[in-house]
């Protein structure tokens, strides 16, 4: 069985939602950043990690594409070109969305007040505005990134576009608004939440 350091409140919630969609058993140990039991693993002290046969994986993303590969699902086989094409929508997520949200989550409440700029939200948005113009364009009438199959890329785009309306970012309507919704939708997804809740409540 797996085990997950981190909580729903964080990336992590990423790698539950992946387990979720693979079948695959796992525990949750609710620890945030910087807490002990995560800096046992990770000297960094970031969470998610993911215990593997005593080894720690870390990075949400790195670990969400470990176990895409290890059980041959929601990926295309390393080589091929859909792979390139999925690995450049991975990297979009996370260059374009996360890299912004948490620039203007760190001003927000994550740094110490005197290094905030708040006023470095409004090219937070701007900049996530434009992102979701080019997924749109991108994303076409497709009903997942890379066509008709789920991969890595369209939970990483999911989780931070609920990251974004909590932290009150505007979401787009039309297609890429059906698409979120979508994913939202997934059984696996509230299975995830559902057991993240059932952990935080014992």
């Amino acid at each position: 069985m797996y085990q997950v350091i981190g909580t729903a409140r964080s990336r992590a919630m990423r790698v539950f939602w992946m387990l979720e969609e693979l079948g695959q058993e796992y525990e949750i140990l609710e620890a945030g950043p910087q807490s002990e039991a995560i800096q046992k693993v990770n000297p960094s002290g970031k969470v998610p990690a993911l215990i593997v046969d005593g080894k720690a994986i870390f990075d949400s993303v790195a670990i969400m594409q470990f176990l895409a590969d290890k059980h041959g699902a929601l990926t295309y086989p390393c080589g091929s070109l859909e792979r390139a094409e999925q690995d450049s929508f991975t990297h979009f997520a996370n260059d374009e969305l996360d890299a912004v949200l948490w620039v203007a989550t760190k001003h927000t409440f994550y740094y110490p007040e005197e290094l905030r700029v708040p006023d470095i939200r409004a090219s937070a948005e701007w900049d996530f505005a434009r992102a979701m113009v080019n997924l749109e364009t991108r994303l076409g009438d497709n009903e997942f990134v890379m066509g008709d199959q789920i991969t890595v890329p369209d939970l990483l785009l999911s989780h931070c576009a609920g990251w974004a309306l909590g932290a009150k970012f505007e979401l787009p309507k039309g297609k890429v608004g059906d698409y979120f919704k979508r994913l939202r939708a997934r059984p696996a997804l509230k299975r995830a939440l559902g057991k993240a809740s059932e952990n935080t409540s014992d």
